[in-house]
């Protein structure tokens, strides 16, 4: 199959037109669309290693979450990683692909991944998106049974594996209701609050934001990176679902930028 068949699967289930005005999802370096594809890497993030990762397995077909070429460049002039990630893509013929909020907010998308991985039913979009209930940004969710806070704490620590989170000093005691989203949803909080959320689950709240909902939701930062880590699993049902002869391979580099000691 061709780049564009690659692409044109992905904005099938993501449109484009879906994604935020601030972001720049789609294919970001293809010399040519009409490339035959020899395999397709998944990742979150695009760097030198995973490039190198890709041209040593035989893929000419990156496909990220997160989007290589979010802010313009003046110059690629190798100063930074990024410029040095475009030179060493195009010199080994490696075209790049970023479903970002498009996929975020597509009907599911990353935050119904979220809602999956943790057993959330009955489940609607926090912030449906031109009148549409089905697409929008961040979901919330109902658990099978309530459960007390300090065992869903250690649930969503297992689900997401990580060794620590942060979170405010809620005064509620259970958990039945759980809004999430994926990413930096921070700008969520009154929706979950409104929705009638017992916690809200992101990857990035910041740390006055805390501040002040002690008595009205339990506010969970669970890292970036680990928010959207099954963001792969999305688009590699899509992909294997339409091309199940296509080699698919998870990138083995870790890009998470953030260290934990």
């Amino acid at each position: 199959m061709k780049l564009r068949d690659i692409t044109g699967a992905l904005e099938a289930f993501a449109p484009l037109s879906l994604q935020d005005g601030f972001d720049n999802a789609g294919l970001q370096i293809g010399l040519t669309e009409d490339v035959d594809t020899t395999g397709v890497l998944l990742c979150l993030d695009v760097t030198e290693a995973v490039v190198d990762e890709a041209i040593s397995k035989g893929c000419n077909v990156v496909v990220s979450h997160h989007p290589l070429l979010f802010h313009p460049c003046k110059s690629i002039t190798g100063a930074d990683y990024i410029q040095r990630t475009i030179m060493k893509a195009i010199r080994g013929g490696v075209a790049i692909y970023s479903a970002h909020t498009n996929l975020d907010n597509a009907h599911g998308g990353v935050n119904n991944k979220m809602a999956e991985k943790l057993g959330l039913t009955d489940t609607h979009v926090l912030q449906p998106k031109a009148g549409d209930t089905e697409i929008g940004a961040g979901l919330i969710g109902t658990l099978v049974s309530p459960i007390d806070k300090e065992a869903f704490i250690q649930q969503v620590k297992t689900t997401f594996h990580v060794d620590c989170l942060r979170s405010n000093r809620w005064t509620g005691k259970q958990v039945n209701r759980v809004a999430l989203c994926g990413g930096a949803g921070a700008f969520l909080i009154p929706d979950a609050i409104a929705a009638g959320a017992d916690v809200f689950i992101t990857g990035e709240i910041g740390y006055h934001r805390f501040f002040g909902y002690e008595n009205d939701i339990l506010l969970m930062e669970i890292g970036h990176y680990e928010s959207e880590q099954y963001t792969r699993e999305i688009t590699r049902q899509i992909l294997s679902a339409q091309f199940p002869q296509l080699q698919i391979i998870d990138t083995e580099t870790d890009t998470n930028p953030i260290c934990y000691y």
